[in-house]
């Protein structure tokens, strides 16, 4: 029991320090434009901080133990789980297409063009909405998975 409450709190402790890691690298895009290669990757840092915070103690110690003791409480929180992955994955579909077309133009080498983003391709916008569709959902079920699982914690060891 001792060596669960400590691996659970280690968990709890990673996934909670990840989502400053989030923040933060939203808070540079945000905050610089035009996006440079060097901020891209700055930001990319950050936030791939975040997501191995995070998926790292999923892997490692959620996911081999859901069923052990499932209830409607750790179904629900793994739903939202999967589904924030599953946002993620769908928001990389727009990220990979934006990428590809700031690169091709070498925006990101030579931010200085006067060029509007979304004068780049004809699907432009469509790849835009997927980002802010997928990053918006994701956070959401983050930030929802996060709460039933604290939840959980906070029942099954205090």
């Amino acid at each position: 029991m001792a060596d669960a409450v400590l691996w659970a709190t280690i968990t709890a402790l990673l996934v909670t320090v990840s989502f400053p890691f989030y923040l933060y690298g939203a808070w540079i895009i945000i905050e610089n434009d035009p996006v440079t290669w060097d901020v891209l990757t700055r930001h990319l840092t950050y936030i791939l901080a975040g997501l191995v915070l995070t998926t790292g103690p999923v892997v490692g110690w959620m996911a081999p133990r859901l069923f052990e003791r499932l209830s409607g409480l750790r179904a629900v929180h793994a739903i939202f789980g999967v589904q924030a992955y599953a946002f993620l994955l769908f928001a990389l579909t727009g990220i990979v297409r934006i990428f590809q077309a700031k690169h091709s133009r070498d925006l990101y080498g030579d931010p200085a063009q006067d060029v509007d983003i979304d004068d780049l391709h004809e699907n432009m916008g469509a790849w835009r909405f997927r980002l802010r569709i997928g990053v918006i959902g994701y956070v959401l079920c983050w930030l929802i998975a996060y709460l039933l699982g604290i939840t959980q914690y906070a029942l099954a060891y205090f």
